[in-house]
């Protein structure tokens, strides 16, 4: 039996922030069923608040775990941030290889000089649900400003494997390498990129799932995780049942329990939640 259905947002439930009428309703059947639903996604709460109030989840893992949030009652769990030393060393070596960064608090995206890649691709998607600010030296925002961030990304059109070996060398950080080319092209600012995902080490959409788990004295054999994306490897492949939706990066479909036969667009999360969960 399913007491814990942990998915994904993007490219899972939603995609460009739309949810189909097949999705909608199964997530309604569950919230009547009272199984615990978690929505598990890289973005901060505040840019995903309208969703969640929509879709209606009992838990919320944001920001790959850096915070997970009851909804019900609005208490935070848990919170992990990245300090501003680290921040500051990240972007040190972003610099020195001519990249990217943008910084995520918890109500705002801070980008260095200009939007671009995954900061864009969320103004396009997010403008009117969360602030973004650019500036002219991220370094001196962090200096004075002193942010708490929940998360920093790295964005480049070059390989980006050694950026991260770097950065988890000399900090006690995660990057997350995600390549958004050929059939993985990021088409809502139809562009080709790849990007590092980073957050404190230890901090993944899993291990906040597993801390869930624990707190609800829920246990794996009992949890379902859904995905489509790298940073949702590791939840799908050490939980009871982990599935992955059509059209997903190869490597997640490789550890799933199951793949789905339709995409986000056309149902592939109600297809997974039917075969496992009986209504």
């Amino acid at each position: 039996m399913v007491k814990l259905l942990a998915s994904d947002l993007d490219g899972t439930i939603i995609d460009n922030n739309i949810v189909t009428n097949d999705n909608l309703n199964v997530i309604s059947k569950i919230n009547k069923k009272n199984i615990n639903f978690a929505i598990c996604t890289g973005k901060t709460y505040s840019m995903t608040k309208n969703i969640c109030d929509k879709l209606k989840p009992t838990y919320g893992i944001f920001g790959n775990g850096t915070q997970i949030i009851d909804l019900k009652t609005g208490k935070e769990i848990k919170r992990n941030i990245i300090s501003n030393v680290q921040a500051l060393s990240c972007l040190n070596i972003a610099q020195k290889n001519k990249l990217h960064v943008h910084i995520y608090t918890e109500n705002k995206i801070i980008s260095q000089e200009k939007l671009k890649y995954m900061a864009f691709r969320n103004y396009k998607l997010y403008k009117d649900q969360i602030q973004f600010e650019t500036v002219k030296s991220l370094k001196e925002y962090i200096r004075e400003q002193k942010p708490n961030i929940l998360k920093l990304v790295i964005s480049g059109e070059e390989e980006l494997k050694d950026v991260k070996r770097k950065i988890e060398k000399e900090e006690d950080l995660i990057a997350i390498q995600i390549k958004k080319y050929n059939e993985y092209k990021d088409k809502i600012i139809n562009s080709e990129y790849e990007y590092l995902d980073i957050v404190p080490k230890h901090v993944t959409k899993y291990d906040a799932l597993k801390q869930l788990s624990d707190y609800l004295k829920i246990n794996n054999e009992e949890v379902m995780a859904v995905g489509d994306n790298i940073n949702d490897i590791e939840m799908i492949k050490n939980v009871g049942i982990g599935v992955a939706i059509g059209g997903s990066y190869k490597e997640v479909k490789d550890v799933a329990t199951y793949v789905t036969k339709n995409t986000v667009k056309s149902g592939g999360f109600a297809e997974a939640v039917y075969k496992f969960i009986e209504f």
